[in-house]
């Protein structure tokens, strides 16, 4: 079963294209992340996701939090989805599944694929924790991108009045 809210968030370090890795484990437990697990870049649905990202980036950026891409697809693969697509965030390969499994978002099968990831979302707080926790089976369902930004929003709000902010 995929992790839950309340359950800490486990970090982890991905390169986004060859030679440059990216340790998310930074940013958990210092201010909001957002993590976007998605099957494979250059998918209809998968680009739609991202560009909508990328498309509304102005209201993301707003909220002072980190957001990540995170596919199973090669480092050389993640960076041409994102130079191609100007997504304004690191999209990361996770070629090797370590982050994947570790959410437990793996597809066994997906179309003859093994090991492809499931498409969901994750909000984390500032306190490390899952705030936010959504996972589909069914490739062809797109993301609640107003459900993810009400999480964020609230855990902007809930870290400033718990005294969390960036530290």
């Amino acid at each position: 079963m995929s992790l839950q809210p309340g359950a800490i968030a486990p970090a982890f370090a991905l390169p986004a294209k060859p030679g440059e890795i990216v340790d998310v484990g930074r940013s958990i437990g210092r201010k909001p992340v957002v993590l976007l697990f998605f099957p494979l870049a250059f998918s209809p649905v998968c680009s739609d996701e991202m560009c909508h990202f990328r498309d509304h980036w102005e209201q993301w950026d707003s909220l002072d939090a980190d957001l990540f891409g995170v596919s199973v697809d090669s480092p050389f693969v993640t960076d041409k989805f994102r130079r191609e697509m100007n997504i304004p965030f690191p999209v990361l390969s996770d070629f090797n599944r370590e982050a994947a499994r570790s959410y437990d978002v793996l597809h066994e099968d997906l179309f003859g694929m093994k090991g492809v990831a499931k498409r969901s979302a994750y909000v984390i707080g500032a306190d490390g924790t899952i705030r936010y926790a959504w996972v589909t089976d069914d490739p062809g369902v797109q993301v609640n991108f107003e459900e993810i930004r009400a999480a964020v929003e609230q855990e902007s709000v809930g870290g400033e009045e718990r005294g969390e902010g960036a530290k």
